[in-house]
């Protein structure tokens, strides 16, 4: 199973929604807490290409982008493919 990582705040509805997706396909993930900004928000926006904005998810290092792309991936049959590998 892929190392998934999702930076998020701890009061967003889109986070909240991506980690449910992922949770419900049995796929663990590891949550970076980015609500009071510091070292982990500067980490996430240099590897997300300076997006600012959350979640921020990744799976095996490789940026899927935000919420509603991986709702798009998982609409296309192309998150199974990623989390298979």
């Amino acid at each position: 199973m892929p190392k998934v990582e999702i930076y998020l705040k701890t009061t967003c509805s889109f986070c909240a929604r991506a980690r449910q997706l992922l949770d419900g396909k049995g796929v663990a993930h590891e949550d970076y807490i980015v609500d009071m900004g510091g070292p982990k928000k500067a980490e996430m926006v240099q590897r997300a290409g300076g997006r600012t904005t959350v979640p921020q998810i990744f799976i095996d290092g490789k940026h899927v982008g935000g919420c509603d792309e991986l709702m798009a991936l998982d609409r296309q049959g192309k998150l199974d493919e990623l989390l298979a590998a």
